[in-house]
C-alpha cells in the first residue's frame, strides 16, 4: 500500500539526518496520498541508522492505523491537524534543529529582514501561542496541531510553509516530502543568519519592497527564477 509515498517518506527522513537537521531520533516527516486521504509517517522512536520503506506507517486521518507494525510517530496529531486544515500541504516535517528550535524555545517569530529569508517565505515566520494547561492535558500532539492552525488564520500557510511552536520547535511542510524537507533546511539557515543579524544591529528593519521582489520572481505570477 502507497509503495512509492512509503519510499519517498523514507528517503526524506534520511535526508533530515545528511542535512543535520536531526540528532538520535528527534524528528519525523510524513506525506499524504490526498486520493486516499491515507497519510504515511515516520514509527516512533526508531532509529535513523537502518530505516527501511516497509518501517512507515500508514494511518487515517483519525490517525487509526492502516498498514504497519511499529507505532507511528508521537508527533502524528499534529501532522493530521495540518494536513485537515491545509489541503494544499503534501508532506509535513518536525525537527529540533538548534537554532530554529532556540527561536521557538524564546517565543520568538523568524523576522523577515533578508532576501535569504523572503526567497521561501513571503512573511516572518511565526510562533504559535504557547498552550494552555488545558491543552497540554487533552490531547496534547493534537492540540499543537490546533495552535498551528489558529496561528495561520490569517496567512497563506503556503506563502509561508513554516511555523515555530513555542517552547518546542520547527514545523515545514510543502507539496511534496523532498519540498517539506528543503524548507526545513532553509528554516535553519534562515533563523541562524537572524540570530546573528540582531545580535549585530537589534534594531534592522527590512526593506518591504525588497521583500516582495525576492518572493514573487520565485513564486508570484511573473516569475521568473530558475528554468522554465
Amino acid at each position: 500500500m502507497l509503495e512509492e509515498l512509503k519510499k519517498s517518506v523514507c528517503q526524506a527522513n534520511l535526508d533530515l539526518v545528511a542535512h543535520g537537521l536531526v540528532i538520535l531520533t528527534w524528528g519525523n516527516v510524513s506525506a499524504i496520498d490526498r486520493q486516499s486521504g491515507l497519510v504515511v509517517i515516520k514509527p516512533s522512536g526508531v532509529s535513523y541508522d537502518n530505516m527501511k520503506p516497509e518501517d512507515m506507517v500508514v494511518v487515517d486521518l483519525e490517525g487509526n492505523v492502516v498498514e504497519g507494525n511499529l507505532r507511528p510517530s508521537s508527533d502524528t496529531p499534529t501532522h493530521l491537524e495540518i494536513y485537515k486544515a491545509f489541503e494544499q500541504v503534501g508532506s509535513v516535517v518536525h525537527t529540533h534543529s538548534t537554532y530554529a528550535t532556540a527561536w521557538a524555545q524564546a517565543c520568538r517569530p523568524i523576522p523577515n529582514l533578508g532576501t535569504t529569508h523572503a526567497d521561501t517565505f513571503h512573511q516572518a515566520v511565526p510562533c504559535t501561542d504557547e498552550m494552555t494547561k488545558e491543552q497540554i492535558e487533552s490531547a496534547y500532539e493534537a492540540q499543537t496541531g490546533v495552535s498551528i492552525v489558529e496561528r495561520f488564520k490569517d496567512m497563506d500557510p503556503m506563502h509561508t510553509p513554516a511555523v515555530l511552536v513555542a517552547h518546542h520547535g520547527p514545523f515545514t511542510w510543502g507539496k511534496t516530502a523532498k519540498e517539506a524537507v528543503q524548507n526545513s533546511v532553509i528554516l535553519e539557515e534562515v533563523a541562524k543568519m537572524t540570530s546573528v543579524t540582531v545580535a549585530l544591529n537589534a534594531d534592522v528593519e527590512m526593506n518591504e519592497n525588497l521583500i516582495e521582489k525576492h518572493y514573487n520572481r520565485k513564486h508570484g505570477k511573473n516569475a521568473y527564477y530558475g528554468q522554465k
